[in-house]
């Protein structure tokens, strides 16, 4: 097997590939894994992870290290629970708002019109736990670089209107772990300038208008659109068009399956279901990775957070089981670290 010195995408079951890694060898896991909702029949969904595989990823993290795990709302539960059960301290649970989820609703007729099964989805829970340590937290830090949240480069900008506020918020690699941190009577204050933006939150949105709309002011809160198509398939474009099933959603009135929700099948070069924004990725990996850290996604689908994480400057390591979604994490990781230019060796 070759290993890039800089990137890593392993082919195959992730709990065989984490096994084969060190202890104490990854600053940070940031993953999208199975929700365990079959969703569109794929057998990969059947589950969430298991204890089994969250225990690994304990035992490659460094003391203090941080986890964040995606999971959909109906399994978030599971999710929490086996995680927590592997050995991580829950710490948060983060939350990814939209506006363009459709509820798959059963809608009854005659005199209990009216009546549905399901809400909108407009939000997904993300896990955030952190492995343990025996000393403080600045000493944590101090020995491996762990152990606390990237607060000043996850700001958000204070003007609304500023641009900066519908991109990723970029500040100077220095700024890491509080560097304007104020320490009255036991307890940590801000004591950062104002014009270096809000606290980060545990909400993250995409700008949509039923978001904003709902939310008030949420210029308080990191924004970054849905997943577009260029994308999704950047570094693809070589690559054979590939069906896509999926929903449409049509203002025909009645249950789903008399047309409110009609299958489709789009042509997609990154034809994986549940691709997740670039920006996204990036923001949830400087937020839990220092400087020149690792990332490590046990399920990296198409590649997100190998994205981000290069964009970062991470040095990243993604484990895939299917053959097809390697090829275009490949793509995809191989566009985003242009810049970078670094070695990359898949095996």
């Amino acid at each position: 097997m070759r290993i890039s010195p800089v990137h890593e995408l392993h082919h195959g079951n992730c709990l065989d590939i984490l096994r084969t890694m060190p202890d104490c060898s990854i600053d940070a896991v940031v993953t999208d894994p199975p929700y365990g909702l079959s969703f569109m029949g794929k057998k990969w969904d059947y589950d969430v992870p298991s204890t089994e595989i969250w225990a690994e990823c304990l035992r490659v993290l460094k003391p203090g290290g941080y986890l964040l795990a995606f999971a959909g709302t109906r399994t978030q539960h599971r999710m929490a629970v086996r995680i927590e059960d592997a050995g991580f301290e829950i710490r948060d649970m983060l939350a990814w708002m939209y506006g363009s989820g459709f509820p798959k609703s059963h809608n009854l007729d005659g005199e209990h019109q009216g009546w549905g099964t399901a809400l909108k989805p407009a939000m997904e829970p993300i896990t955030m736990a952190r492995k343990s340590f025996k000393a403080t937290v600045a000493q944590n830090v101090q020995e491996w670089g762990t152990g606390a949240i990237n607060i000043d480069v996850c700001r958000i900008p204070v003007d609304a209107d500023d641009p900066v506020n519908k991109a990723v918020w970029h500040c100077k690699p220095q700024q890491v772990y509080g560097q304007y941190a104020d320490h009255v009577d036991g307890v940590t204050r801000s004591a950062a300038p104002p014009d270096l933006g809000r606290w980060p939150a545990n909400v993250m949105h995409d700008g949509s208008a039923e978001i904003l709309q709902g939310m008030g002011e949420a210029a308080r809160f990191f924004y970054t659109p849905k997943a577009c198509k260029d994308d999704r398939d950047d570094g693809c474009e070589m690559m054979e068009e590939r069906w896509k099933a999926g929903y449409s959603y049509t203002d025909t009135p009645g249950n789903a399956a008399d047309g409110m929700f009609k299958d489709r099948e789009t042509l997609k070069r990154n034809f994986h279901p549940t691709v997740k924004p670039t920006d996204l990725m990036r923001y949830l990996c400087r937020m839990v990775t220092p400087t020149g850290g690792v990332v490590l996604d046990p399920f990296t689908g198409s590649g997100s957070t190998g994205r981000g994480a290069v964009l970062e400057g991470f040095r990243f390591i993604g484990c895939e089981m299917d053959a097809d979604y390697i090829e275009i994490a490949k793509a995809r990781i191989l566009a985003a670290e242009k810049a970078y230019q670094p070695c990359l060796i898949f095996d």
